[in-house]
C-alpha cells in the first residue's frame, strides 16, 4: 500500500497556481465572508418553494448584518467528484463507473463536472464540462490504478486548483469518496500525504467550496489485510467529519459500493438547496478572535438554515482556528 510521498499532477500549468500564503491564513482579496447556506424541511415530503435574500438573516457574533451578495439555489454549480482507487476498491471499478455515471445524470444541466481520482497520485479523468457524454465516456477509461493512499494531498488539490471559485456566476462543490485513511495516519504503511490533516483542515475552512464527504466504509477488509488497524479508521472518519462540518454539510456513509448511487442522488438534491450568501461584517476590528456566525430564516418556522460555524479574523487576512 505504500506510495511515493510526492503527488504527481497532470493539470495544464494555468490550473497549477496554488495559494503562496501560509499554512494557517489564506488572503482574501476584500472583507467579505462568503456563506453557503443549505435550507432543509422538517416535513422530507414537502416540497421547497425557492428562498429569496429577503428571507435570510445573518448574525455575526449574534450582530445582524447586511448581505451585500446572494447566489439563489439554481445558480449553477461546478462540481468535482474526487474518487479514492485504493485498497479494496481499485478491485471493485466496475461499480465505481456505475456509481460515478450516475453522479453526472443526477447533476443539472448547468452544472459542470470535473472528475478525478487518487491513490498516491492524482489523475485527472475529467476536466470541467457539462457535456454529459463527453463524461461518461472518460468515466468509462478509468484504469485499475496502484499505490498508496494520499487523501489530504488530492483534496488539497482539488480545493485549490480544480474547486476555486473566482466568479460570482459559479459556485463550487467537491464530493470525495473515501475511507479517509491516508496512508500518513499512525500505523499505517507508507509515505502518506506531505500535507499535514491540520493544514488541509485549515484549506477547507477558508475554501468557498461546499465539501460533501462519502465515507465508504472498508474497515473490514483492510484491516483483514493488514493494510491498517482499526484506530486508523476511528481517526478517518473523526477527520472526515471536521472536513463536514468546515462547510455545513454532514458525512454520508456508504456500507458498500452500492450504495454510493442513491446517495449521490441525495448530495445533488441537497445542492438544489444550497443558497450563497455574502456580508461584510460590521465589526471589521480583525481582532485575531473567533467569530460565530449563524442563520436564520424569516417566517419559515418549517424551514432550518445551516452553515459553517464561523472564522477567524486575523489583521487583514481570515485565519483558522490554531
Amino acid at each position: 500500500m505504500a506510495g511515493p510521498g510526492v503527488l504527481v499532477l497532470a493539470l495544464a500549468a494555468s490550473c497549477l497556481a496554488q495559494t503562496s500564503e501560509s499554512a494557517d491564513t489564506i488572503r482574501i482579496d476584500s472583507d467579505l465572508v462568503n456563506l453557503q447556506v443549505s435550507v432543509l424541511c422538517h416535513d422530507p415530503s414537502k416540497p421547497l418553494t425557492p428562498l429569496q435574500q429577503r428571507d435570510f438573516l445573518v448574525f455575526d457574533e449574534g450582530a445582524p448584518q447586511e448581505i451585500e451578495f446572494f447566489g439563489a439555489a439554481d445558480t449553477p454549480f461546478d462540481l468535482v467528484l474526487l474518487l479514492d482507487l485504493s485498497g479494496s476498491t481499485a478491485d471493485k471499478l466496475k461499480l465505481v463507473r456505475k456509481s460515478s455515471k450516475r453522479f453526472v445524470e443526477a447533476a443539472r444541466p448547468l452544472d459542470r463536472i470535473a472528475i478525478l481520482t487518487f491513490t498516491d497520485q492524482v489523475q485527472i479523468v475529467s476536466r470541467l464540462t457539462s457535456n454529459h457524454e463527453q463524461l461518461r465516456r472518460a468515466i468509462d477509461d478509468i484504469e485499475k490504478p496502484g499505490g498508496g493512499t494520499n487523501f489530504w494531498d488530492a483534496l488539497r488539490y482539488v480545493l485549490e486548483t480544480v474547486a476555486r471559485t473566482g466568479q460570482t456566476s459559479r459556485r463550487s462543490a467537491v464530493v470525495v469518496m473515501t475511507d479517509g485513511v491516508d496512508n500518513a495516519l499512525p500505523d499505517v504503511g507508507g509515505e502518506g500525504s506531505r500535507t499535514t490533516f491540520e493544514e488541509l483542515l485549515n484549506i477547507a475552512e477558508h475554501s468557498d467550496a461546499v465539501i460533501f464527504p462519502v465515507y465508504l466504509d472498508t474497515e473490514k477488509e483492510e484491516v483483514k489485510r493488514h493494510r491498517a488497524t482499526p484506530g486508523a479508521y476511528v481517526t478517518a472518519r473523526g477527520q472526515l467529519a471536521q472536513l463536514a462540518s468546515a462547510s455545513g454539510t454532514d458525512v454520508h456513509r456508504a456500507t458498500r459500493l452500492t450504495d454510493l448511487e442513491s446517495i449521490y442522488d441525495q448530495i445533488i438534491r441537497d445542492l438544489g438547496t444550497l443558497y450563497s450568501i455574502g456580508y461584510r461584517p460590521a465589526n471589521n476590528s480583525r481582532d485575531g478572535k473567533w467569530h460565530k456566525v449563524s442563520v436564520g430564516l424569516v417566517n419559515h418556522a418549517d424551514l432550518t438554515a445551516r452553515t459553517r460555524s464561523g472564522y477567524y479574523a486575523k489583521g487583514v487576512l481570515f485565519g483558522s482556528p490554531q
